[in-house]
């Protein structure tokens, strides 16, 4: 009876330990997939005092008066891969005002910089936000389109993320593709595809044409101006001198891989959705501007 008992026992704190264990490890897997702290992953390029976050760290708010606004870079650069942030956008009269979330390959606005665009154009309390996209190559953009958005996205965080791979560029918002960029293949001077890139976020004051064309300006009285964000994720090839792992594609991961170099059968659902009710502007439309059409506007964003 005694040694059944001792059994017993022995099985019990087996069994406790195990638990111990399985609680171990599931605490620690959860702590290896945190996006970590702000100071973890970015650098604030300019007014330190205009950037905040939350006791934990995992919301950061950038804001904009009168004086200056405010911006963050990452620390490393990328090339290829999945890029995604959630944000929530100044809210009410935000005519003026400009937040940005963008890929480039320089710290400044260089002569010969790739970029990779997403800028929030605010508005007039109960008019829509505009999303502009925009890509550079070599210093050369002018690839601007605009959208609506299918929400108000002030009232709560929505996902901004973009894809790049060798093949196409897809800019989504919560995973609903909005703009796609196709590659040729051949060495050109309109798809980035060779300089790594940080990832940065900025507001600044750009009422001399954000909005309206620079018709609506900044009314300060409404100041500070503070866009918020949380969740940072990339997924993509970081780059390191001399010999980065990422001088050209290897299928090795999931964004690098043939289902990611076009759109899934959902996605082109979702895609066509935003072509017939979203967009404001298309720069490969706009035949008063460029009488002889950009070369990558021949491509088709289906293929």
């Amino acid at each position: 009876m005694a040694k059944r008992a001792s059994q017993c026992q022995l099985t019990s704190l087996m069994y406790i330990a195990l638990l111990v264990i399985i609680s171990f490890f599931s605490s620690s897997l959860a702590i290896s997939l945190s996006k970590g702290e702000f100071k973890d992953n970015f650098n604030i390029m300019w007014s330190e005092d205009h950037f905040k976050t939350s006791d934990d760290g995992q919301i950061w708010y950038l804001s904009l008066d009168k004086e200056t606004g405010c911006g963050f870079q990452t620390k490393q650069r990328y090339r290829f891969g999945w890029f995604s942030m959630k944000m929530k956008l100044v809210g009410g009269d935000s005519a003026g005002v400009v937040t940005a979330y963008y890929m480039c390959s320089e710290n400044g606005a260089g002569p010969t910089r790739d970029e990779l665009d997403f800028e929030f154009l605010g508005n007039r309390t109960g008019q829509p936000y505009l999303i502009q996209t925009n890509i550079y190559k070599n210093g050369t953009g002018g690839r601007e389109m605009r959208h609506m958005l299918w929400f108000d996205p002030t009232k709560d965080f929505h996902t901004y993320s973009i894809r790049w791979n060798y093949h196409e560029i897809v800019f989504f918002v919560d995973r609903v593709p909005m703009r796609v960029s196709k590659n040729n293949g051949q060495p050109n001077n309109f798809f980035p595809d060779e300089k790594p890139m940080y990832l940065f976020s900025s507001i600044w004051n750009a009422d001399d044409w954000a909005t309206r064309g620079g018709l609506e300006k900044t009314d300060w009285k409404n100041a500070p101006f503070v866009s918020t964000y949380k969740d940072f994720s990339v997924d993509g090839c970081q780059w390191e001198d001399p010999y980065p792992p990422c001088v050209s594609t290897t299928s090795e991961n999931w964004w690098d891989q043939y289902p990611a170099w076009h759109l899934s059968d959902s996605e082109k659902l979702d895609f066509a959705w935003v072509q017939r009710n979203l967009v404001i502007y298309d720069y490969c439309q706009d035949t008063k501007r460029y009488p002889a059409l950009p070369e990558e506007c021949s491509l088709s964003p289906w293929d």
